[in-house]
């Protein structure tokens, strides 16, 4: 399990990274409430971008987008307005952005990392 949790958090660091230099504004990591967890909060183009990164070692199982079910994204929007709620100064259309990263930390270097914005059911 650790080996699992130990990808798991590189790919969020990997995806913060990406995100960063592509000009979204990281607000926050790992925000939990009673409902879940989201990776990211993002800004972006006017939006509060709750990002959701999926990192896979390898596809072998299958690619790591096949994760998000309707039920998960619905799961995400839920846990965006709920984050708007307990921030009530920030402001803007929420939206939801995948993160696909197929890779291992020991070569981070070939990473494949995806993005899918604005997903929508």
């Amino acid at each position: 399990m650790a080996k699992k949790d130990d990808v798991g958090r590189w790919g969020e660091d990997l995806a913060t990274r990406y995100l960063a230099a592509r000009g979204y504004e990281i607000v926050e990591r790992n925000w939990r409430c009673p409902q879940g967890e989201i990776d990211i909060v993002a800004r972006h183009d006017g939006a509060i971008v709750v990002v959701e990164v999926k990192t896979r070692s390898s596809a072998v199982f299958g690619h790591p987008f096949e994760a998000i079910t309707p039920a998960k994204l619905a799961r995400l929007n839920r846990l965006g307005f709920a984050w708007c709620v307990s921030h009530p100064g920030w402001h803007g259309r929420l939206r939801v952005d995948v993160i696909a990263i197929v890779g291992r930390p020991e070569s981070a270097h070939a990473a494949h990392i995806e993005v899918f914005e604005a997903v929508r059911a």
